[in-house]
């Protein structure tokens, strides 16, 4: 399942507000296809979110957001209007 699916999923399988548990016993196998790196499921992921409960489809989709893995992430530090886009060469910015 692609990332962007998941906050359906979550609105289809769950009812809210849900706990950590109800979550992860719902949906917690879920394999997540990762674009640039290695899948992993809803569960892998929530084990690094500290919430006990989830208000909505939309604040659980806010922290599966937060806590996804670098394969999810486009290019890091990517800026398309600097030159550079390596964080060693990013210099303190003056006004």
């Amino acid at each position: 399942m692609r990332l962007p699916e998941t906050r359906d999923l979550f609105a289809r399988e769950l009812k809210f507000p849900a706990t950590r548990d109800a979550v992860l016993e719902a949906v917690g196998d879920t394999e997540l296809e990762a674009p640039g790196g290695e899948n992993e499921t809803i569960g892998e992921i929530l084990e690094r979110a500290d919430a006990e409960e989830f208000r909505s489809p939309d604040g659980l989709y806010g922290t599966l957001m937060t806590f996804v893995s670098d394969g999810f992430i486009g290019r890091k530090y990517y800026d398309d209007r600097s030159g550079s886009s390596d964080p060693e060469d990013m210099g303190e910015v003056q006004f």
